[in-house]
Parts: structure tokens; C-alpha cells; sequence
């Protein structure tokens, strides 16, 4: 789970501060529960499905390795929104945003490794290097050497994924990046936060419907129908404590978590593509990203009144963003259209 908009690296805690509750949904924990919660809790945070939002789940099986990559999958037109959520959280991080974008894009939602019902080699290896080379082979197995057009988008540690991923410039047609509450510099300020953020939140659920409750309550949520959708995809059944916990053990990935932020700002200013960063709050940017955005080389949005997780907690307008992103740079499904001629970029 993760507290509110830290864009930095407590992803997830919960919380608020910029630097205790920003990017708790760093984190993420994701793992659908062997079995259903015993105890009965009130309707309003009874598990919702994903079916209702995204079209198909499938399990991408990366060649030649042991790794299998679940992915949700919505739409089927116009470019590939595709997602990575932050850490402790879970593909269906998206579910909602990708409900109102799926009649003009094909959304992709990933389960990164250690996170949903991913099942890898080693679920504790979060290094940027392992996590970026996951999202390229997820999309290569996925789309062959001819991809559709891309644009990445990704959330807290997320998005420092995806500006890996782009900086790498391996991915052909990539078109976009779309970068979600997190910045270097506050990052990298609230890492010796991190350990106390997790430690702090609630630790144990009787039953899903409890953990549910306290997203929104208590935790890194404000949206109580995406907490529904995508907060069981974060927890697993401890037999012993016959409770529900993490699904994500961020705790134990801490000699990762520096190696997520810095350098951050110079790489997503050095991508060569199109650039959108949303912010949950005008008081994140570093000095490389205040001088970057002056000089245009990105735009930034400030999504007020919402939390770190702003695609869970105002779906609607975040999916809007994206809509309007793809629109005014002009990427149809296979690259940039204009008048006349169809543009095909490699990277």
C-alpha cells in the first residue's frame, strides 16, 4: 500500500508528507489471497473484480527463464498505455483509469516482479537494472520486434521504471512517457524515512474487507472503489497468524531503494520522447526539473486534491491527462499521424 503523494519513495507507507506518506506507494504489494476473507464486513469495502474494468488477464512467460508476468489488458484501439505501478501496489493500480481510457487506447497493466501474481525466480530482486530489464522483456515477448506505438506510464517507483525503460532506447515505437508523483530530490530526501513509514503502517488484516478499510481510512488511498479493486491484489493469507499481510516484503528491499532514485531527473530529461509528469502537489520539483520544465523540455500537471496514488484516486481526470497527451502529439495506434503520413519511430 502507500501513503498519500510523497513522489519520492515512500510508496508504500501512507501517509501524507512529501516525505512520510509521498511515496509509500513506492512500494507496492500485490499477490491475489489463496482464499477468500472469513470474517464479514460491510458492503461498502467488499472486494470489486477486475473483470469489470480491464477486458483480460494473461501470463506473459519471459523465454528461456522461470519468470511469468501477469498483465491486464483493456481496449483495442488507438496506442498502448502501458503501465507500472509503484511498489507494494499491483497493476490494478489502474484498473479504473484504464475503465475510462479503453475506447481510445489499449491499456496494459503489469504486475512488476515481487508485486500481484507475478511469480519470478527471485520476487525480492527489485533493482532498477532487474525491473527494467522485466518491462522490456514483458514488452518484446508481448509485441515481437513490430510493437504498436507505446507510451509508458508509470507510478512512484514505477515511474522511475519506466523512465529506465525509456532511457535504454531499446524499446522500438516508443512514443511516450508518462511519469506519476515522483521526483529525485524528494525521492531521494525521504529514503531514511522509508523503513520507519513501513514500520508504522498496519501490519496485519483479518480479513480483506479490514485492509480495504484502512486504505482509505488510514493508508495511502482515497478512492474506496479503486481500494477495492486493487488493494486484495496486494496482500496474501499468513496460515500461522490466520491473518491477511503484504504480498510484497519492501522491508526486506532496501539495498534497492536508493538505486530507484538517483539520477532520476537527468534521465527523464535525457529520454527522447514526448513528457508529461503529474504531481500531487506544487512542492516537488528538484533544481534539474525546475530548470527543465522552464526551458520546456516537459510538461507538468499538478493534480490537486488527491493523494500519491493520483490514478487511483481521481481516475477519471488522470485518464483524461493520458487521453489528451496522446491526442495533442498526435499517436495513433502504430506512431505520430500527420496529414497525409503515418511516422514511425525507433528508438
Amino acid at each position: 500500500m502507500e501513503p498519500a503523494p510523497l513522489s519520492s519513495l515512500q510508496e508504500e507507507g501512507e501517509g501524507e508528507p512529501a516525505a512520510a506518506g509521498e511515496d509509500s506507494s513506492a512500494f507496492s504489494a500485490a499477490a491475489v489471497p489463496p482464499r477468500p476473507a472469513t470474517h464479514q464486513s460491510l458492503h461498502k469495502y467488499a472486494p470489486l473484480d477486475w473483470s469489470a474494468y480491464f477486458d483480460e488477464e494473461r501470463r506473459v512467460a519471459i523465454p528461456d527463464t522461470d519468470d511469468v508476468f501477469n498483465v491486464y489488458t483493456a481496449g483495442s484501439e488507438g496506442p498502448v498505455v502501458f503501465c507500472l505501478h509503484g511498489g507494494g501496489y499491483s497493476g490494478l493500480s489502474f484498473a479504473l483509469a484504464a475503465s475510462h481510457m479503453k475506447d481510445k487506447a489499449r491499456v496494459v497493466a503489469m504486475d512488476l516482479r515481487g508485486h500481484g501474481k507475478s511469480t519470478t525466480s527471485n520476487d525480492l530482486d527489485l533493482s532498477i537494472e532487474t525491473l527494467t530489464n522485466d518491462v522490456i522483456a514483458v514488452i518484446r515477448t508481448m509485441y515481437g520486434a513490430s510493437p504498436p506505438a507505446i507510451i509508458l506510464v508509470g507510478h512512484s517507483m514505477g515511474g522511475s521504471v519506466a523512465v529506465h525503460v525509456a532511457a535504454r532506447k531499446e524499446i522500438r515505437n516508443l512514443h511516450g512517457l508518462v511519469v506519476i508523483d515522483v521526483v529525485e530530490g524528494t525521492a531521494m530526501a525521504s529514503l531514511v524515512h522509508m523503513q520507519k513509514i513501513l514500520s508504522n503502517r498496519a501490519q496485519h488484516f483479518p480479513s480483506i474487507e479490514k485492509a480495504i478499510e484502512w486504505s482509505v481510512k488510514g493508508g495511502p488511498l482515497r478512492n474506496i472503489e479503486s481500494a477495492r479493486v486493487s488493494i486484495p491484489s496486494t496482500l496474501k493469507y499468513d496460515e500461522s497468524r490466520e491473518c491477511y499481510t503484504y504480498r510484497t516484503s519492501l522491508e526486506q528491499t532496501e539495498k534497492y531503494w536508493k538505486g530507484w532514485y538517483e539520477g532520476l531527473s537527468d534521465k527523464f530529461l535525457s529520454c527522447p520522447v514526448q513528457k508529461i509528469l503529474l504531481l500531487a502537489g506544487t512542492d516537488r520539483l528538484d533544481r534539474a526539473l525546475t530548470i527543465g520544465q522552464m526551458q520546456g523540455k516537459f510538461q507538468m500537471v499538478v493534480v490537486r486534491h488527491t493523494g500519491h496514488a493520483i490514478q487511483e484516486d481521481v481516475p477519471e481526470e488522470f485518464a483524461s491527462h493520458i487521453l489528451n497527451f496522446i491526442s495533442r502529439n498526435k499517436i495513433g495506434p502504430n506512431g505520430v499521424e500527420i496529414p497525409g503520413l503515418i511516422k514511425k519511430w525507433g528508438h
